[in-house]
């Protein structure tokens, strides 16, 4: 079974930026689409950006121009920089499949939070 591992969060002053990393073990990552989600305290968890096998590229209105999304499957890794950092981009992050659901499996998430 896959596991993903997402790294790369904290705190950052909004304008500020941060580079997330999200590593998958246990499967060919390079054959599945992937993507970003994120979750804010009392919010549905949304797809912020996706991936394709192919690097085609798809984003929320609310981050486009801001976080790029991107794949080395070479490494088994998924990334998403995110730069123009708002403290509404706070939140938990997480890497899955596009449509994954909410009873399916998810790696710890990690938190970023845009304060000053």
């Amino acid at each position: 079974q896959v596991q993903l591992v997402e790294s790369g969060g904290g705190l950052v002053q909004p304008g500020g930026s941060l580079r997330l990393s999200c590593a998958a073990s246990g499967s060919i990552l390079s054959i599945y689409p992937m993507g970003w989600y994120r979750q804010a305290p009392g919010k549905q968890r949304e797809l912020v950006a996706a991936i394709t096998s192919g690097e085609s590229t798809n984003y929320a209105d609310s981050v486009k121009g801001r976080f790029t999304i991107s794949r080395d499957n070479a490494k088994n890794t998924v990334y998403l920089q995110m730069n123009s950092l708002k403290p509404e981009d706070t939140a938990a992050y997480y890497c899955n499949h596009p449509g994954a659901l909410a009873n399916d499996y998810w790696g710890p998430g990690t938190q970023v939070t845009v304060s000053s």
